[in-house]
């Protein structure tokens, strides 16, 4: 495999991400730059491919997958995907009242620790919203 290769499939994997969630992920950076540095992007490859099929090539909207993923990771009490799934939710057409349903929901199913971190970062994405509207 080329370098010019690994680079155009390592800028792949980074445009769905942008796509998704408008940048790209600390976490999916790390993965390919160790990928790259261990002539792995193989298995990035392979990783991305078993997504398409779990997640592009899914019944459910992408809405939808992202207030799963949101309220799954909320359960897990893993609030940075958590928030970067939020973000994706809302640009996937999410409504801060879609938001506030996973939250309560979270709260039946997972208790107030949940709740409680949906709460938060859905204050926090309104807060960004306000600032993006008014400015600095």
């Amino acid at each position: 495999m080329t370098a010019g290769l690994d680079g155009t499939r390592a800028e792949a994997v980074r445009e769905h991400y942008r796509r998704t969630f408008g940048s790209v992920p600390v976490g999916i950076e790390e993965r390919l730059a160790v990928a790259a540095a261990t002539g792995r992007l193989d298995a990035v490859d392979a990783v991305d491919e078993l997504r398409r099929v779990l997640l592009r090539e899914n019944p459910l909207e992408p809405r939808v997958q992202q207030l799963v993923h949101f309220g799954q990771l909320v359960a897990l009490g893993h609030a940075g995907p958590a928030r970067l799934h939020a973000r994706g939710a809302v640009r996937a057409g999410a409504s801060v009242a879609d938001l506030v349903g996973v939250a309560e929901t979270s709260m039946v199913t997972a208790g107030m620790l949940a709740y409680s971190l949906a709460v938060s970062i859905v204050a926090e994405l309104v807060e960004q919203d306000r600032a993006a509207l008014t400015g600095p």
